[in-house]
């Protein structure tokens, strides 16, 4: 937190100016064109308010993958902060739990900056729509653990990987992870794809809060899927940090 202060205020703007940009744009920009011609395929739903949960969990997803990439590595390999860190009696274990809590943390701040931006517009949903903060910290988690444990265990090339990890990863999830179209109107053979992604769950279960539609088992298996991925990176980043800062 101490290492962040000086980002805090662009954070913040940042965090406020992205979503108001995006929703001006795209929900109600192009907004228009699709209210006009495919309203019926969102559901009954105006286009700004379909995709706003959903660049919600994008931005948060974005943030996730900054913080656990560049941001962790650095302090592994280039500053060395975190050898600083732990050759105190804190533990790599520790070190890898205050990673999760402090990006964690970030993403809860800029997440409830860009709620109240959808209040604004006034798509932010009804008093179920506060949710959508803790689903968008939660699917964005589910990936940034993972991220963490690349980020301690790659030595070289951190640049190509995780510019690879973007570019085939991140972007592509955000495209086609229901964020700015229903996943029906991809052809069947790549829906499972979808269907696999981190961000779908978590676009499934924000636009639930705001707009409703979705049965208790597919909320329930929505979440189940995120708290699994969650977990088991978790545990195999704590195990990367320890095998990476012990050595």
């Amino acid at each position: 937190m101490r290492q962040w202060r000086p980002y805090f205020v662009s954070g913040l703007v940042e965090a406020v100016g992205g979503p108001a940009l995006y929703l001006l744009a795209l929900g109600l920009g192009m907004g228009t064109l699709v209210n006009r011609n495919g309203s019926a395929a969102l559901g009954g739903a105006s286009y700004v308010a379909y995709i706003a949960p959903a660049l919600l969990c994008a931005a948060a997803l974005q943030i996730a993958f900054s913080e656990c990439s560049f941001a962790t590595f650095g302090r592994i390999k280039w500053r060395r902060t975190l050898w600083g860190i732990t050759a105190t009696p804190i533990t790599p274990e520790i070190a890898a739990d205050a990673h999760v809590m402090f990006i964690s943390t970030r993403l809860t701040l800029s997440a409830v900056l860009y709620y109240l931006v959808l209040l604004v517009f006034g798509v932010a949903g009804g008093p179920a729509g506060v949710l959508m903060i803790p689903i968008a910290v939660l699917s964005a988690m589910a990936v940034g653990v993972w991220i963490l444990a690349l980020s301690a265990t790659i030595d070289d090339d951190a640049a190509v990987v995780f510019n690879l990890v973007m570019r085939f990863g991140i972007v592509p999830a955000t495209l086609f992870s229901a964020s700015f179209f229903p996943i029906e109107q991809l052809p069947w053979v790549i829906r499972p794809l979808a269907w696999l992604s981190p961000l779908w769950h978590g676009n499934e279960l924000a636009r639930d809060a705001a707009l409703g539609g979705l049965s208790a088992w597919r909320v329930a298996l929505h979440l189940a899927v995120l708290l699994a991925l969650f977990v088991a990176g978790f545990v195999v980043a704590r195990h990367r940090f320890r095998s990476r800062l012990a050595s």
